[in-house]
């Protein structure tokens, strides 16, 4: 494994959709510090007695540098997953990607959206036509590459390239590899069409870069070795389903932990994603919306755990409100 982070004396957050420019302070992007392995780890780590910080009341919180300053704070020990662990469950929960190809047409490279889904090892698994270039580019040369973003309307967040060898399923494996593949596309029925066979791409290198474009840059690379044994969070299959929950029905709960954890008076946070260690949000505070990393108290270690933690933090918000 190896990894690269740019050090950074800024704001370790994100800060989107900003309207106003201030010249004493630089307005960032998403940062993500925790791409150093070595810090990842540690707060990983520090993730269950993590406490909040002390909360304060609008009228403390009277400039941009107060804010950035709790921000940068909180941001600092927020948990997180490691990162070879959080590459493997976003690969694990992703369907789609970017497949590059060596183009037939004079050796010049070539692209491809396509579907996909990940067996038990991690290893991507796609369906392809006979009739489309990139199998015939995969034939000439099973050298590729996936490409995949967390999240495609953020270009500071984590992207992840996985580097292999494009195999074809054997006969035996055909019945298991078929079953992955549906789970995750269960209206793929062109998978049994005569012209369409199912190919793995078995991972040499396992390459991220996050915090593109801002004063914080985040890489590195997984073997292959290393990206297998990595472990799929199990809380983030829940991710979906719990964030549409509480975004759709307990909004203001969600603005009053946020508010809470950060001591920052959001005016709103939506969730975005959700893991055992914690949840992403994009808040809004006086007309700026920043992208920041709220941990839970605990690990959560079932779905359960999950409600269990966000009642508990939301009961501390409303307690601290009323003392």
């Amino acid at each position: 494994m190896r990894t690269t982070v740019v050090p950074c004396s800024f704001p370790i957050f994100s800060q989107l959709n900003v309207n106003k420019t201030h010249l004493s302070l630089p307005l960032l992007p998403i940062c993500h510090p925790s791409f150093s392995l070595g810090h990842r780890r540690s707060l990983a780590m520090a993730s269950a007695t993590q406490q909040p910080t002390q909360a304060v009341s609008p009228g403390d919180v009277n400039s941009d540098a107060n804010v950035f300053q709790l921000i940068q704070t909180h941001q600092e020990k927020a948990a997180r997953l490691p990162p070879v662990e959080e590459i493997r469950t976003v690969l694990y929960h992703s369907v789609r990607g970017m497949l590059s190809t060596f183009s037939q047409l004079e050796g010049y490279p070539s692209g491809s959206v396509v579907d996909f889904a990940c067996d038990v090892n991690g290893t991507p698994i796609l369906a392809v036509s006979s009739l489309a270039n990139h199998t015939k580019d995969l034939l000439a040369n099973p050298k590729c590459s996936l490409l995949v973003a967390r999240d495609l309307e953020d270009r500071t967040d984590l992207v992840i390239t996985l580097h292999g060898d494009a195999v074809s399923v054997s006969e035996k494996d055909k019945s298991a590899i078929r079953t992955a593949y549906l789970a995750k596309h269960p209206n793929a029925f062109w998978v049994d069409f005569g012209d369409f066979q199912f190919i793995r791409i078995e991972p040499k290198v396992v390459r991220y870069v996050s915090g593109v474009a801002t004063a914080l840059l985040g890489s590195g690379e997984f073997s292959k070795e290393e990206y297998q044994a990595a472990k799929i969070d199990p809380i983030a299959q829940f991710s979906k389903p719990v964030a549409s929950h509480m975004n759709r029905d307990h909004a203001e709960d969600t603005r009053l932990i946020v508010q809470y954890s950060t001591s920052i008076p959001v005016d709103s946070a939506y969730i975005l994603d959700i893991d055992s260690l914690g949840f992403n949000v994009k808040a809004v505070y006086q007309g700026n919306t920043y992208k920041l990393r709220i941990p839970f108290p605990r690990r959560a270690e079932e779905r359960k755990d999950v409600k269990t933690l966000i009642v508990e933090m939301l009961e501390a918000a409303k307690s601290q409100l009323s003392s």
